[in-house]
Order: structure tokens, then sequence, then C-alpha cells
């Protein structure tokens, strides 16, 4: 675990966006169950909440909006996915999120291969669905970029190798993406196990200390400040 984050720490000049916008257009956002303003907002709304997240942009004279990484929220409520009888809810997220209109291009992280690829289409889920394997200086881990357009996972092939900063995907929009205000669900995985096209990006409370360890803060990679 620490050998990468070491590694992550050391990787410098990532995006996983449009690498024309610079990390100083980004404005960090708060989508947390803490959040005063969002008790108005129908979270439940892809519109609603797309038009939400414009005005915060156009507020913060930003293009992109960031956040999210182990935040508790309310957002996941209306998805069985997240909520079962037989389970405790999962509503703390371990990914990083990027919002930004649909159709933005999607970039790979880092050199790496397809691992695998799929259409998550439940409700609340991620829709199309891209992860990558990389193996660096003898350590290996994967990143799961989901709420994807449904184009991206045209041609896409199983070992495919990918370079630093290729378009692999772009944004999806609802309901394609989960139904969801167009953003990236950005996720490292050190242990992926045995899946495929998926990997939970929402957890409970129970299971918090396993995937911090499994899943660090993508910002460690990322270094948005």
């Amino acid at each position: 675990m620490q050998k990468t984050i070491a590694l992550l720490e050391s990787l410098k000049d990532v995006k996983v966006i449009d690498s024309s916008i610079d990390y100083s257009d980004y404005v960090a956002i708060d989508l947390s169950a803490s959040n005063e303003e969002l008790f108005k907002l129908n979270s439940t709304d892809a519109v609603a909440f797309e038009n939400y997240i414009e005005e915060y942009l156009s507020k913060n004279n930003a293009k992109v909006a960031f956040g999210g990484y182990q935040e508790i929220r309310n957002l996941y409520k209306r998805s069985t996915v997240f909520n079962s009888e037989d389970s405790d809810e999962r509503n703390i997220h371990i990914g990083l999120d990027l919002w930004i209109k649909a159709g933005t291009s999607v970039l790979a992280a880092l050199d790496g291969t397809i691992h695998s690829f799929q259409n998550n289409t439940a409700l609340g889920d991620y829709g199309p669905t891209i992860i990558l394997e990389h193996q660096l200086d003898e350590i290996k881990f994967y990143t799961l970029y989901g709420h994807l357009s449904l184009d991206s996972l045209n041609d896409k092939q199983i070992g495919t190798k990918v370079k630093k900063g290729a378009t692999i995907a772009t944004l999806g929009s609802p309901p394609i993406n989960g139904d969801y205000a167009p953003h990236l669900h950005f996720q490292i995985i050190i242990d992926i196990e045995s899946k495929t096209g998926d990997y939970p990006g929402v957890c409970n409370e129970k299971k918090l200390s396993f995937y911090s360890q499994n899943c660090p803060n993508p910002n460690l990679l990322l270094k948005i400040r």
C-alpha cells in the first residue's frame, strides 16, 4: 500500500479530462449530506442537478467542479444499487468526481492497457464504464472511469494498450450515464479482485477501512489544488 501511495505521489502532469483545461480553472465542490444548499435541490432530477452545477461553476468563474472522495452523500438514496433490505446503506463516495459538460474528452491517466469495460445500466450506477490496468515500477493498480457516453465503449478491446493522456472516452449524459448530471467518476483501485467492468464506487461505514486502503484518494495522482 505505502509503495503504491509513494508512486502515486511521485507522478506528475496527470489529467483525466480535457487537457486544455488548467487546474487553476477547477473549483472544489461540496456535495455532502451536510451541505444545506442541497436540501432545496431535487437530487433525483438530473437536469436540475446539472443546472445547479452550471450555476456553481459560473459563480466561481470555473470550468470544472471537483471533489467527493470519502464524502457522505444523499445522492444515492433513490437507487436500490446502494440500498437494499439485507445490507447497510452505501453512501460514502470512494472516488473523485469531476463535474463538466457531457461530451468532454476523458483521458487515460497513465500508460496502461484496457482491463475491462461494461455498461452498468441500473439507475444510479456508472452507466458506461472503462477500467485500465497499470504496471509501473513493478506496482500494479487500476483506474476506473465511470459515467461515460455509450459510444465510448465502441471498438474497445481488452488488452489494448493506451498511452498517458490519450482520449479513451467522452462523458455521457442522463439517463445513459446512470441518470446523473454529467461528470467523470475517477477511482484508483489497488486490488480489483475478480471484478470486470465494474467496481464499487460507494461504500458503507463498516467497509470504509477496507476501501480506504484499496481505493486511495485519486488526488494523490491528479494533484488538483
